[in-house]
């Protein structure tokens, strides 16, 4: 395949793949803050809408790495002392999903999806 040919089936592709891939991928995703500050989450409860991706955006203020993990929404994503991290969560349904620092047992948080 020759070069124009190539950056012809990129850009079809690109501009195709919100309908390819389902509507969930086409979905504008909610955007939620978090932070660990004291080995606690702030807030401690966090909202999201239901059936949307979301993308949760999280900052670690401690000097210390965290590894923040939920069974519920099979995740777990270390963040590095005063680092950031962003998880990106598939649409979730109406619920609570408790989550961790996994190197910090006290450390717990719930994302509430109503």
């Amino acid at each position: 395949m020759d070069r124009l040919a190539r950056i012809g089936a990129a850009v079809w592709i690109g501009a195709a793949g919100p309908l390819l891939c389902g509507g969930a991928q086409a979905q504008q995703a909610a955007s939620v803050e978090l932070a660990v500050k004291n080995h606690r989450f702030e807030p401690a409860e966090i909202h999201a809408p239901a059936n949307r991706p979301i993308v949760l955006s999280i900052r670690n203020l401690d000097a210390a790495p965290v590894e923040f993990e939920s069974v519920s929404l099979r995740v777990e994503k270390v963040i590095a002392a005063s680092g950031r991290g962003v998880i990106n969560l598939r649409p979730l349904q109406p619920g609570r999903y408790n989550f961790f620092d996994d190197f910090h047992a006290e450390t717990r948080g719930t994302l509430i999806v109503p």
